[in-house]
Formats: C-alpha cells, structure tokens, sequence
C-alpha cells in the first residue's frame, strides 16, 4: 500500500476497512452495514418520509431509494403515503425490529472491537474531529 498524504484517500481507505469490520459482524443476519445502519435510523425516527430519512443520514434520495426496495423485497420495510399523495413514509416492520434485536449483539462486539483497539481517548478524538469534517 502506497502512503498518501491526502485526507480523501485515508479517510476512505478507513472507512472500507470499518465497513468490511462490520459487514463481517452481521455476516448470517441477511444485511450490510449501510443496511442495519438504514433500519437503526428508521427505529429511532419512528415512520420518517423518505425525504427526512435522507437528510438523517447524510444520502441523497436517489441512493436511499435503492437501499429501501432492497429491504423492502426482505420484508424489513414498508413504504405506505403519507398525508400529502407526494410524501411516502417508511415503516420498519415487524421483520425489521426482529432483524435488528438479532443483529445488535454482533453489532456492539464490533464496536467494542474497535473502541478497544483505539482506546476511549483516540475513540472520542476520532468522534470530534469526524463531526468537525461532517
């Protein structure tokens, strides 16, 4: 691996090797990281639109919408109308609360994985300075 000064390109070789940490935490659970990630925000806005959900997350509607048909087809998300016939809710289905509880026990041994290869002081500097770059 070539060394590189460039922010861009470290901090995204850092976050394939983070994602590929928790891909392999929730391998056998039928979903990625973006993916548990995608349902973790729909339990905690509890029915969000799609276009609300996009803003929480950080990802444009388009990206967001391929990742909802993908858990739609699994049954882990519903999309129903809203009040207004252009506003489409998302709701996290039975399926998805039951896929979440499954997966959170192998979610929080990789966090922990991770909070204790960088210690609590490198963990919280890390938080700072990536909501600082967000």
């Amino acid at each position: 691996m070539l060394a590189s000064q460039c922010l861009c390109t470290n901090l995204r070789r850092a976050a394939r090797g983070v994602s590929r940490h928790y891909d392999g935490a929730l391998d056998g659970f039928g979903i990625n990281v973006a993916q548990y990630s995608l349902l973790c925000n729909l339990q905690r806005l509890d029915q969000p639109s799609i276009s609300s959900l996009a803003e929480a997350m950080g990802l444009d509607r388009s990206t967001l919408g391929r990742n909802l048909r993908v858990l739609e087809g699994e049954g882990l998300v519903q999309l129903v109308e809203g009040d207004d016939l252009r506003n489409r809710l998302v709701l996290l289905t039975e399926g998805g609360h039951e896929r979440l509880a499954a997966a959170l026990p192998a979610w929080e041994a990789a966090q922990q994985k991770l909070i204790d290869k960088l210690g609590a002081e490198k963990r919280e500097t890390l938080l700072a300075l990536l909501d600082e770059l967000a």
